[in-house]
């Protein structure tokens, strides 16, 4: 096997260690705009029945614009393994150990979500070390939508 076929050499981004995260250091997920569509897919594999996901005359009559998209649906967005920040830590990445999240805004079908984390936190341990981003989702608007923290374990 050559050094181009090597999947072990195949590399979106360079690979960074623990020691050489900074805080305040931003990474971001390419953007997404939820479609109707996306909204209903995920009703069906959540099985979230509530009419404010899928029903667009129940979503007006209690004053929304459009269907609304499910919470998780919209934390989905900041699955770090979906932008640069995982490629970065690559293989010193050793586990997703918990998130929290807080939802701002209602997110609707039709909306553009920016998300973004940011390292608030950096933990040596003895033999690892807990990398604690801000995980952030803008709309197209600059609303702030949803805000928590997500905490991975990393060999240093």
């Amino acid at each position: 096997m050559t050094e181009r076929t090597n999947p072990r050499s195949h590399q979106i981004v360079a690979t960074r260690g623990f020691a050489e995260l900074e805080l305040g250091e931003i990474f971001r997920n390419p953007s997404r705009t939820l479609t109707e569509a996306q909204l209903l897919a995920f009703q069906a594999v959540s099985g979230d029945n509530h009419p404010i996901h899928y029903d667009i005359e129940y979503c007006r009559a209690h004053g929304h614009r459009g269907l609304l998209a499910h919470g998780l649906q919209v934390l989905s967005q900041a699955a770090a393994g979906a932008g640069p920040l995982a490629h970065v830590i690559g293989e010193d990445l050793i586990a997703f150990l918990d998130q929290s999240s807080r939802f701002l805004k209602p997110v609707y079908a039709g909306d553009t979500l920016y998300p973004e984390f940011e390292i608030v936190e950096l933990k040596p341990q003895k033999s690892t070390g807990v990398l604690v981003v801000e995980a952030r989702i803008f709309n197209q608007s600059d609303e702030k939508v949803m805000e928590g923290q997500q905490r991975y374990l990393m060999r240093l």
